[in-house]
């Protein structure tokens, strides 16, 4: 099953599992010299690969760290196991962008993996993904928690052993009527709901960058706002943050 959400937990046995650095993977890192160029921080995305899922509901994931790699100049030109990787640097941040190349509810499988390799410890792993109970037009940042039902999330979890890493959740909005979540989420947006998420993902990029900028409490404060939201986009008031942001600089400033 490609979407839909799921019952059941992960049993976790270790939460230090991601930790766990085969010998091996060392050595290769002090052979190429990956530990001076390793990223310090991994964004990832969730969705299902191949062009006939890419504007689904299901793939905004995708779809928000495309337009952040697009807007920062990185390419995912590098492939790792089962995903594909951009590293580069967005301000003074290295980074590694990670797409899984599987379905979602085997990201797990794909993303460990990457997490392990490059050292990322669970606070610097922020992944991305929608979220059929918050409405079009929200973003919400947690610093950890559980799956939601999100079967993606749920295999993320079931690899690393661990749910303390941030993740930001894209409202997508329930089916309407008696719609089957899988199906619904395997749909692409309306053209009303288009027409909102085109600012929601702008906001989720500015969410990342002020992520990597100022942290995740920062980045809360800033981001997880209550909206009166359906099929529009609430805009939030401009703050004195507004106000002083550099005019050259994609990044938010300081709150």
């Amino acid at each position: 099953m490609k979407g839909g959400r799921g019952e059941g937990e992960p049993i976790l046995h270790s939460p230090f599992s991601i930790f766990h650095i085969p010998s091996c993977w060392l050595n290769m890192c002090r052979r190429d010299g990956a530990d001076k160029t390793m990223p310090k921080k991994m964004i990832v995305s969730l969705g299902n690969p191949g062009r006939e899922y890419a504007k689904n509901r299901h793939n905004v994931g995708h779809q928000i760290v495309d337009l952040l790699a697009k807007r920062h100049g990185l390419r995912f030109d590098k492939r790792q196991g089962q995903a594909r990787l951009a590293l580069g640097s967005i301000g003074e941040q290295r980074v590694i962008l990670v797409k899984p190349r599987t379905f979602m509810n085997e990201s797990g499988p794909a993303v460990a993996p990457v997490a392990r390799f490059y050292q990322i410890e669970p606070a610097d792993m922020l992944v991305i993904f929608d979220d059929l109970d918050l409405p079009i037009g929200r973003v919400r940042l947690r610093p950890h928690g559980g799956t939601g039902g999100h079967k993606g999330m749920i295999s993320i979890i079931k690899q690393l052993s661990s749910r303390d890493f941030p993740r930001l959740r894209v409202g997508i909005d329930r089916p309407p009527g008696k719609m089957d979540p899988a199906d619904y989420v395997l749909q692409n947006f309306s053209a009303e709901q288009e027409e909102a998420m085109a600012e929601v993902r702008e906001r989720a990029v500015a969410a990342v960058e002020c992520w990597l900028r100022e942290g995740i409490e920062a980045t809360m404060n800033e981001f997880n706002y209550s909206a009166k939201t359906s099929s529009t986009v609430i805009s939030k008031p401009a703050t004195a943050c507004d106000e002083t942001r550099s005019p050259d600089s994609n990044l938010p400033c300081k709150v």
